[in-house]
């Protein structure tokens, strides 16, 4: 039940976006940035999911944390949600989590503002 409320707050959230730019409410870069950097976001969870499988049987290299952490935090964090939940990738640690939600917090947070702003 609530993997699939994650998945679709997350979707909804980037599907708003494309219909507020259809609206004129907002520029065009606003959607094809966050669409952009969720699909890289995801693209590095999926990535580091399967290096961790990898790192099983031999020594890897896996992506650090906080640039996991650094792509949800710059507006990626619809993609790092869908590929947590998804690809059952960093969805045990809770300090992962907890900073996941901050980054989200902050990134809604300063949406909202620079909306109230600019609208």
């Amino acid at each position: 039940m609530i993997k699939s409320t994650l998945i679709i707050f997350s979707s909804v959230f980037i599907a708003v976006l494309w219909l507020a730019y259809l609206n004129h409410k907002i520029e065009m870069f606003v959607p094809i940035y966050i669409s952009l950097l969720s699909g890289i976001t995801f693209l590095y969870y999926a990535w580091d999911k399967r290096k961790s499988v990898q790192s099983n049987r031999r020594q890897v290299s896996r992506i650090p944390e906080r640039h996991l952490h650094l792509c949800a935090l710059l507006g990626g964090w619809p993609g790092a949600l869908i590929a947590q939940q998804t690809l059952r990738h960093k969805s045990q640690k809770r300090v992962f989590i907890v900073i996941l939600w901050l980054c989200i917090a902050v990134n809604l947070s300063l949406g909202s503002y620079a909306w109230y702003v600019y609208y």
